[in-house]
C-alpha cells in the first residue's frame, strides 16, 4: 500500500496557504496604500452663525447679524498625479444676509482663496505645485489618518501660523463618534491695513496704516479617529483693527463667537467618515482576520487529509 494525496486535500492545503498569506499582506501592504488623502475631492462644507461686522455702506459696526462661511475644496487631479501630492484648491466667503446668495463671490463680506497641498499619507505640509499661501502643522482641512489622543498643531488661516489644539475626550456628531480637539488664539497683529484716520480714532490724519489683530474665542473641532475627517467644526473668529501703536480695537471688522457647522454639512462628513472608516476597517483588520482565520482552518484541514493520503493497492503502483 503507498500514501497519495488527492486533488481535494492539495486544493484546501493551497488555498489555506494563499489565506495566510494574504492576511498580513491586506493589514501591512494594502491598508497603507489605502490611507491616503484622496486627489479628486470635491466638498463643500458651510458654517452659519450669528454676530458683528463691520458694514461698509453704513460705515459702522452692526450687530447681532446672520453670518455664513462657505468653503469649498476641489483637488486639483492633474497636478496631484504629476506631482505625486494631493493638491487642493480652496475657496472661501463670508457673507452677510446683504451679499447671501450672490452671484460673484467677490461681493462677499469677505473672499479668499489657497492652494493646499500635502503628503498624501503622512498629511503633512508638502511645498510644491503653486502651494499659496506657505502653511505648516500637521492639520487644517483634515487631520492624518489614525488620529491620536494627543495635541496636535492646526493651521489657522487667519492667522497665518499654527494653533495647538489639545485633545477633550470623545463626542457623537449626528451619533458617530469622534475625538473632541480645542484650542483658542490670543489677540494678535496679523498685518496692517490703510483706513481713514477718523475710522481709528485719528481724525487729524486722512490716511493711517491701521493694526490688523485676530484672535479666536474657541476652536473646536470633532474629529473622525480612522480617517482624520472633521466632522463638526466649531469656531469663534474676532477681527478688528486698531490706530498705530495703540493698546485696544477701534472697529470691529467680524467677530461671531460661534460658528459652526450646518445640520447638512455634519450629516455630508459623518456618511464619509462611516463610509471610509468601513473600507479601512474591512481592509486593515475584518478581512484579514477572517482570512488567516479561514486559511488557518483549510491548511490543517488540508495537511490532514494529505498526510492521511489514499490507500491504494500495490499492484496499482
Amino acid at each position: 500500500m503507498r500514501r497519495s494525496a488527492s486533488p481535494l486535500s492539495l486544493v484546501l492545503l493551497g488555498l489555506g496557504v494563499f489565506l495566510l498569506v494574504l492576511a498580513p499582506m491586506l493589514a501591512w501592504y494594502v491598508k497603507p496604500r489605502a490611507a491616503v488623502n484622496p486627489v479628486d475631492i470635491d466638498v463643500t462644507a458651510v458654517y452659519k452663525g450669528t454676530g458683528s461686522y463691520f458694514d461698509v455702506e453704513e460705515t459702522e459696526t452692526v450687530h447681532d447679524r446672520p453670518i455664513t462661511v462657505t468653503q469649498r475644496v476641489r483637488g486639483d487631479v492633474g497636478d496631484s498625479e504629476r506631482s505625486g501630492r494631493a493638491v487642493w484648491d480652496v475657496v472661501t466667503t463670508v457673507d452677510t444676509e446683504k451679499s447671501l446668495p450672490a452671484a460673484d463671490p467677490h461681493d462677499a463680506l469677505d473672499f479668499s482663496t489657497a492652494r493646499w497641498v500635502t503628503d498624501r499619507r503622512s498629511n503633512r505640509p508638502a511645498h510644491c505645485c503653486q502651494e499659496q499661501p506657505y502653511h505648516e502643522g500637521e492639520a487644517y482641512l483634515k487631520f492624518p489618518f489614525d488620529v491620536q489622543k494627543r495635541p496636535y498643531r492646526w493651521w489657522d488661516s487667519q492667522l497665518g501660523s499654527t494653533v495647538t489644539l489639545s485633545y477633550r475626550g470623545t463626542e457623537k456628531i449626528r451619533g458617530y463618534q469622534g475625538y473632541v480637539f480645542t484650542g483658542t488664539v490670543p489677540p494678535t497683529k496679523i498685518g496692517t491695513r490703510q483706513v481713514p484716520g477718523a475710522l481709528v480714532g485719528r481724525p487729524g490724519a486722512s490716511q493711517v496704516f491701521a493694526e490688523e489683530w485676530y484672535s479666536n474665542h474657541g476652536i473646536k473641532l470633532v474629529v473622525d479617529q480612522a480617517t482624520g475627517r472633521v466632522l463638526y467644526a466649531q469656531l469663534g473668529p474676532r477681527q478688528t483693527l486698531r490706530a498705530p501703536g495703540a493698546e485696544k480695537d477701534a472697529v470691529v471688522l467680524l467677530d461671531v463667537k460661534k460658528l459652526s457647522h450646518t445640520p447638512d454639512t455634519q450629516k455630508f462628513a459623518v456618511d464619509k467618515a462611516k463610509a471610509d472608516s468601513a473600507q479601512l476597517r474591512a481592509v486593515g483588520r475584518t478581512v484579514p482576520i477572517g482570512a488567516a482565520a479561514a486559511g488557518f482552518v483549510l491548511a490543517v484541514v488540508g495537511g490532514v487529509l494529505v498526510v492521511r493520503g489514499r490507500r491504494q493497492p500495490a499492484d496499482e503502483q
